[in-house]
């Protein structure tokens, strides 16, 4: 068992004051307490992460670069968005498969926001040929599909979210018995915590189980991009 801490309340602070003073002046100002409180602690916690990563599947890479690696970058896309500010107020983990390029790949997701922490499994946003590949993956073997969302561990830690069509995609049936599945836009899946438990020690322990539990929700998923669980 690792009873290490990696998680602080600093790190909830430090998010919580840069939501009050989004702008690059502050963040300057505090640069070191990022580094100190966010960045540094949560590269360690990948790098430590590998090993039990690879035990739930040796496909799922741990990435600790500071750069371009499984901790998401700080700075905010703004060049399409209307909402100007520079910095994410919170910290995003992916484990991706080693093929993945990037967050629309199937992976697994730590969220570290104040008073919004949750571990998330699947694919977000995916573009329309991987979309198809699972919805075509779910008409063709069903009862894998069912296995997979029905497992005790699964059905016990996760609730299936995302967003979903109005209507059945075209050219499936619409009487499918999992056309609420097919209808989806994203394959995700998501279990909340508590700042305390992402704080505590053995949080590592933890979040292992967790991402342990979604394995047959994520086989289905890898397997159905054609990639290797």
């Amino acid at each position: 068992m690792n009873q290490q801490t990696y998680i602080t309340p600093e790190l909830f602070t430090f998010f919580r004051e840069l939501k009050q003073n989004n702008n690059r002046e502050w963040f300057e100002a505090n640069k070191q307490r990022y580094e100190k409180y966010v960045r540094e602690p949560l590269l360690q916690f990948i790098a430590d992460f590998g090993l039990r990563l690879a035990e739930i599947s040796p496909h799922y890479v741990a990435d600790a670069r500071r750069v371009g690696g499984s901790l998401f970058r700080l700075n905010r896309d703004i060049r399409f968005s209307k909402e100007k500010t520079p910095y994410k107020t919170h910290a995003g983990v992916q484990f991706r498969h080693e093929v993945g390029k990037d967050v629309h790949a199937p992976g697994f997701y730590l969220h570290l926001e104040p008073d919004s922490v949750f571990v998330g499994v699947g694919m977000w946003q995916p573009d329309a040929p991987a979309l198809g590949r699972v919805r075509q993956a779910i008409v063709e073997q069903p009862e894998r599909w069912q296995r997979a969302i029905a497992d005790e561990g699964f059905r016990a830690t996760f609730v299936l979210g995302g967003e979903s069509l109005k209507n059945p995609p075209k050219g499936y049936d619409p009487a499918h018995p999992f056309v609420e599945d097919l209808k989806r836009k994203d394959f995700i899946a998501s279990a909340t915590f508590s700042e305390a438990d992402a704080c505590a020690p053995g949080f590592m322990d933890r979040y292992g189980e967790i991402c342990r539990r979604a394995a047959p929700f994520m086989s289905f998923l890898t397997m159905a991009m054609g990639l290797s669980w």
